[in-house]
């Protein structure tokens, strides 16, 4: 990625899960702020999730306080206080992470040019997920008005494995024209390993929830590290965790995670799991892309 940076040109990262991909897609950024420090937005970070854009901002602050950068790295979504999104209009971070609904609020206030007439980079991470959606459609116009701002903006966009790269790259060229998207595959990484958690009786005639399953599923958090539990909806997610609590004989320390929660519990769940204080916890799609936790070694 920093071959593709220093040639000036956009970049596609294809990579598997837990490859490292969003660090190498900062990789260039990092490095030009500290070959050239200043004020101002350098990068502009897009996320399909809020819970993925303060995950990221967590992983880049520890290498950036590590080195002793003066880089300032905030997160702009939804859950950011108000009083911090009008400093932010008025100094804005080095770094920015946030979301495509989020960039258009950005980019329809007045003052909107000023803030991005310096903007380098804008990294679009987990681009497979909503690229070809509506959300995709909203993120690509955003980019086409920050090209009209700042003439020399470089896209990145990083995936997980695709069937079709060049379909990705054609979106995120500013004029559809793939050749000027560099593609970098990553290292393929290992196999996972992949089973079906057969019943032990007989399916219930109505539900299907899999709740029947609570005895199996605690079997598996007990013999793995960390445990992630992905439900359909909010209700079955929380109805799965009382499940699971109940038939937690080892006390086991679980969680539960899903947008419904107030925002002081997510961000506990979310800490508790990146410090690996949680052996299970039960989400719905808040957490189903890219959220780095190394612990993770068992997905039901």
């Amino acid at each position: 990625m920093l071959d593709v940076a220093r040639a000036g040109a956009h970049g596609l990262l294809v990579a598997t899960t837990g490859a490292g991909k969003t660090l190498a897609g900062f990789l260039p950024t990092l490095a030009e702020l500290i070959e050239t420090p200043g004020e101002g937005l350098h990068t502009l970070y897009v996320s399909p999730l809020k819970a993925l854009a303060v995950d990221i901002q967590r992983n880049l602050l520890a290498p950036v306080e590590e080195m002793g950068l003066d880089i300032r790295i905030e997160t702009r979504t939804g859950d950011t206080p108000s009083d911090r999104k009008a400093r932010q209009r008025i100094r804005p971070p080095q770094i920015l992470l946030t979301t495509p609904e989020s960039l258009s609020l950005l980019l329809s206030y007045p003052d909107a040019a000023t803030m991005f007439a310096g903007l380098r980079t804008i990294v679009v991470d987990e681009v497979h997920a909503f690229a070809t959606g509506k959300r995709g459609d909203l993120l690509s116009l955003g980019m086409a008005r920050l090209q009209t701002i700042s003439p020399g903006l470089r896209r990145v966009a990083l995936s997980a494995t695709v069937a079709d790269p060049d379909g990705y790259r054609a979106w995120l060229a500013p004029d559809g024209d793939i050749d000027t998207v560099r593609l970098v595959k990553g290292d393929p990484g290992a196999p996972p390993n992949i089973a079906i958690l057969l019943p032990e009786g007989r399916i219930p005639w109505s539900g299907h929830s899999g709740r029947y399953a609570a005895e199996q599923v605690i079997a598996e958090i007990e013999t793995h590290k960390t445990t992630i539990v992905f439900c359909n909806t909010r209700a079955l997610a929380e109805l799965i965790f009382q499940d699971l609590w109940k038939a937690n004989a080892m006390n086991l320390p679980l969680g539960v995670h899903h947008g419904s929660l107030s925002l002081e519990a997510r961000r506990k769940v979310e800490g508790a799991m990146a410090a690996g204080k949680l052996r299970g916890l039960v989400a719905t799609a808040s957490l189903d892309l890219g959220v780095d936790w190394g612990d993770v070694d068992c997905v039901i």
